[in-house]
């Protein structure tokens, strides 16, 4: 990830990212209806029903997925895709643990029962956190991990006979143990003067709510039995000249033709390919930019791929277009660079959280998440604390906005977390993470885990083996974690690319004292930067904020509290950013809702937005902030520019 010779790539590229796919087996591309696919989606309400029986096997021992659901007891009508724990009036169910069970009987079109040509697929976008497929009865599926699709090939379930309709069941438990991601632990209260027999609790060490079910789109869609099953692309440059290194592979046939034509933003041709793997050269390439770095940021071309096949029942063709950007993406000791240029990445984190519908997808908060992000002068997020749904990272490539995507390692803080069967678990979640986000533009990095307990003795070996691993799938793009650890103990901290610390300065110590900030804030940086020398982003800082709050002189949880916090932090940062720190992130940009506790009131109230996406005055702060900082960073590139013409747009 440091610097190398302009063009080097063109040698080097298809080499390195070739041995990391050899180690991600199956595709997961997105399903993009095209000539020769469709899909189907079984968004709306669906047949709901938890298991209250003292040991939340009951589903599983009166066999729910043989027969309707409704045929066991009284069952719910739930949106999907939603959160089940807040759209009902019952208690229990808000914060109930163990499994739940959805159904929904679906009509199938008739060609889909009747062409053997064809495979019909069903895809998970999201269930939390371990789900059980059955169709008609049959298990098809099962998976691990709450924020990631997986999918199930019921094409001879579905053509084995006269069939209009099928049954799809998904049950879901939503347990974390000391080997999920995140982890949690259960804890039986036994005392009978206390608790009722069976009592038990769910413990968690991440701040947000373990919201639970069908968070994301649940469909079906078709392919050919001869399809292409992924796709990946890697990009860089070479003076003017975009270079696209492509890799597919094809499923049913080892007899095929691949025909690959990349199109610009009006539908032109501008390069052709052949086969399974190769370079696409675009003379003077438009590149992908983050928003507020370019005139023309995000520039998007369309690579449509052509599969011909001759099979039994005769010719097959398959057809799929995968947007790609041109970009590059580098460190130093003291940058992070983006087409050869410096990036700051000036922005928030966020959380997948929103009244009523919990995690679950939803178009209009996205649109309006992302008009705010425009509007604050946000170039990226942190995907805190796991995956976001597919759609998001798509407008993040229309838009330019940067991503940090992270996993879903929060709360790794026993010690029992860092076994062999945790890092198992925690490898398996990066290859479907970069199985599934590869091809994005907009992610620039990968994140591993959030405020890990680092320190302890077996999270060097831990991380190490993960950041390895990583690399090895990946060698495109940097690696990192988040830490809150101190810099002399932390043990993952020599295997990262860039360093991501959280701190919270006179909030959760020395409270109420702004005026130690800056002292603290600097000596933080520098111990930092004086033991590793690498790029350094403060990717949490933040105090909470109960929205029309006020006090004079500020006082902890008004809105000028906030405000004033943050102030003291940008003088540091203003102050270090002429350095080695190459990015800042609020904590948060939107309320979010946590379990109870006397130290959360109705959630974490840290946001610079409310639940409802409505400011507060930390907000107005950050937003002339982040346009100061875009048009001091535009004005410099354009001296730059003009003291620079001839030279290579890619030379450190």
């Amino acid at each position: 990830m440091l610097r190398r010779p302009a063009g080097a790539w063109a040698l080097l590229g298809p080499l390195l990212w070739g041995c990391g796919l050899a180690l991600l087996q199956g595709g997961m591309l997105y399903p993009r209806e095209s000539r020769s696919r469709e899909r189907k989606e079984l968004d709306g309400l669906w047949s709901f029903r938890a298991d209250f029986s003292d040991n939340r096997r009951q589903g599983f021992e009166q066999q729910w997925y043989r027969a309707p659901l409704r045929e066991s007891g009284p069952t719910l009508d739930m949106p999907v895709p939603s959160s089940f724990n807040d759209v009902g009036q019952d208690g229990q169910l808000r914060s109930f643990v163990g499994w739940v069970w959805y159904e929904r009987e679906i009509t199938l079109p008739q060609r889909w029962t009747e062409d053997l040509g064809m495979r019909v697929v069903l895809r998970i976008g999201s269930a939390h956190y371990y789900a059980i497929v059955w169709v008609n009865g049959v298990h098809v599926a099962e998976h691990e991990g709450g924020h990631l699709p997986f999918e199930a090939d019921i094409s001879k379930l579905v053509q084995s006979g006269p069939l209009s309709s099928c049954r799809i069941t998904i049950a879901i438990n939503n347990t974390l143990s000391p080997h999920t991601l995140p982890p949690g632990t259960i804890l039986y209260k036994t005392d009978p003067s206390m608790y009722p027999k069976g009592y038990f609790v769910q413990n968690i060490k991440f701040d947000f709510f373990n919201y639970a079910g069908l968070h994301r789109t649940v469909l079906l869609y078709t392919t050919p039995t001869t399809y292409i099953d992924d796709i990946t692309v890697t990009t860089d440059m070479d003076q003017d000249i975009g270079l696209v290194n492509y890799q597919i592979v094809v499923q049913g046939s080892d007899h095929f033709q691949l025909d690959v034509g990349l199109l610009d933003e009006e539908g032109k041709v501008v390069a052709k390919g052949a086969g399974a793997q190769g370079q696409l050269q675009v003379p003077n390439a438009h590149l992908w930019w983050p928003y507020l770095m370019h005139e023309h940021p995000a520039y998007l071309y369309s690579l449509e791929v052509k599969l011909t096949a001759q099979t039994a029942v005769g010719p097959v063709s398959d057809f799929y277009t995968l947007p790609v950007g041109i970009r590059t993406v580098a460190i130093t000791e003291r940058q992070f660079l983006i087409n050869g240029k410096p990036f700051y990445f000036q922005g928030v984190n966020k959380h997948e959280d929103a009244d009523i519908r919990g995690k679950g997808f939803d178009w209009p908060l996205l649109v309006k998440d992302f008009n705010l992000l425009r509007w604050l002068g946000a170039n990226s997020f942190r995907t805190s604390h796991y995956p976001y749904a597919e759609e998001v990272l798509q407008l993040c490539d229309r838009y330019g906005i940067v991503v940090i995507d992270e996993s879903p390692g929060v709360g790794i803080m026993l010690a029992e977390s860092f076994s062999n069967v945790s890092l198992q678990h925690h490898l398996e979640v990066m290859e479907e993470m970069i199985r599934r986000d590869k091809n994005h533009p907009a992610v620039v990095m990968w994140s591993l885990a959030n405020e890990p307990a680092s320190f302890l003795k077996p999270a060097g070996y831990y991380f190490k083996t993960l950041i390895a691993h990583t690399k090895a799938l990946d060698p495109s793009r940097p690696v990192t974690f988040v830490t809150n650890t101190n810099y002399e103990a932390d043990l993952g901290a020599p295997y990262v690319d860039v360093i991501c610390v959280n701190s919270y300065y006179s909030w959760y110590h020395d409270y109420g004292h702004m005026e130690v900030i800056q002292l603290q804030l600097a000596t933080q940086f520098e111990n930092w930067y004086k033991a590793y020398q690498k790029p350094m982003i403060q990717s949490e800082y933040g105090a909470g904020t109960i929205a029309g709050f006020h006090e004079d002189p500020p006082l902890m949880f008004s809105e000028e509290y906030q405000k004033g916090l943050l102030e003291q932090y940008h003088v540091v940062l203003d102050q270090k950013r002429k350095e080695y720190v190459v990015g800042e992130l609020i904590w948060n940009f939107a309320d979010f809702m946590t379990n109870q506790s006397p130290f959360r009131m109705m959630g974490n109230r840290k946001g610079i937005f409310t639940r409802q996406r409505q400011p507060k005055s930390a907000a107005f702060l950050l937003r002339e902030r982040y346009w100061r900082l875009a048009n001091e960073t535009r004005y410099h590139q354009s001296a730059v520019k003009s003291q620079c013409v001839g030279n290579s747009l890619f030379t450190v």
